[in-house]
């Protein structure tokens, strides 16, 4: 939903550095959209990330290479409300459901549930009003330099049941961290499964593909799909096939290799079930990128990780600095429970019932080589 014109928008600037007089409002500037805001946290290493109440978007995020050199890693664009109209994903907070749902179809207490299909024959990352298309509360909580998003999504939004509360903290610490810990809860019974879709390049955004990143995934399986990109219902095992990442390859590697699996998807868009027993927070993915030197390490609570290998990029999205994002210019890593789980009952359950909270964390770590905080 486009906004009126003539409105401001407010930066907000949080530091856990040693300045202790820093007034909370560092600046107003003057913005042509009504409710967008931006707020910015910044640690003591001079990592800097802003995000954006709407869709509660990670617009940017500044980390330094391996000669202390900032880049601004994940894709977007240079004014907020070109956000509106842009890449509906870029850096945003995906929900109800994200990830795809076969047929925009699920059942639950007896009942079918037609969802909006806007992905072909399917629905996807929570339909077309999802979360990345709304307005967060956005709450600064400068103690713990984070930033508390909030959002109520009623009853029938989008199709999904029940009245449903969801709170996610964005926080940035000083091991050159970004921290998302998600929490919700409902008074219907209801399926829910949140992720976060920053599209990163570690070489910095609009700086070439990503097809060099080194890729290692903490999985012995994944979960195969059909044309549609939706799973069959099996976990199938890596090893030996283009999807074993148990060690490290370039993400180029075997990305054209002769397989249906790589062809539905033009390259990887896959859920891999990461291996792990309940619901710890472990390793599931590391991300090299050889000529900065930046290292991306991913933890989760999360069962699964969608890997995207940026396939649908096709240089018609301009972006900051007035650059081009190509094929494969960005890679996403996406922690979730598996796509369409709940049409497989063999698949870790998204069901979400009253009385219950919801809880996931994920982080995404930065460094170099021999930096390791």
């Amino acid at each position: 939903m486009k906004c009126p014109y003539s409105f401001i928008f407010i930066t907000l600037l949080f530091s856990c550095s040693s300045k202790k007089n820093q007034s909370e409002m560092d600046h107003v500037v003057v913005s042509p959209v009504d409710s967008l805001k931006s707020f910015m946290l910044t640690n003591s290493n001079g990592v800097k990330m802003e995000v954006t109440n709407f869709g509660g978007r990670v617009v940017s995020l500044l980390v330094p290479d391996k000669n202390g050199k900032l880049e601004d890693v994940v894709l977007g664009y240079d004014s907020l409300n070109q956000y509106l109209d842009g890449n509906f994903y870029f850096g945003a907070m995906i929900g109800r459901y994200g990830n795809r749902i076969g047929k925009g179809k699920f059942s639950l207490n007896g009942k079918e549930y037609q969802l909006a299909k806007n992905n072909g024959a399917n629905a996807l990352h929570g339909g077309p009003n999802g979360f990345h298309k709304v307005y967060w509360k956005i709450e600064p909580v400068q103690k713990n330099n984070s930033l508390k998003m909030i959002y109520r999504c009623v009853n029938g939004e989008e199709a999904y049941p029940g009245n449903l509360d969801v709170t996610v903290t964005y926080s940035l610490t000083d091991k050159n961290e970004v921290v998302l810990d998600y929490e919700a809860t409902t008074d219907k019974e209801t399926i829910l499964n949140l992720t976060h879709h920053s599209f990163f390049n570690l070489a910095g955004a609009g700086n070439g593909d990503i097809l060099n990143h080194e890729l290692i995934l903490y999985a012995d399986e994944y979960t195969p799909v059909n044309a549609g990109l939706i799973p069959t219902g099996e976990l199938k095992k890596v090893k030996g096939t283009a999807f074993d990442f148990l060690s490290a390859h370039t993400i180029g590697e075997r990305i054209d290799q002769q397989d249906d699996q790589l062809k539905f998807g033009k390259g990887y868009d896959h859920n891999w079930v990461l291996n792990k027993k309940g619901n710890e927070l472990s390793l599931a993915a590391k991300v090299t990128e050889p000529l900065s030197g930046r290292i991306m390490e991913v933890w989760t609570t999360e069962p699964g990780l969608q890997f995207y290998s940026g396939n649908f990029l096709d240089g018609k999205d301009i972006g900051k600095g007035n650059k081009p994002y190509l094929f494969r210019s960005a890679f996403c890593l996406e922690a979730q429970h598996f796509p369409d789980s709940p049409n497989h009952p063999n698949f870790p359950s998204t069901v979400l019932k009253p009385g219950e909270t919801y809880r996931q964390k994920t982080v995404y770590r930065f460094y170099t080589e021999g930096l390791k905080n």
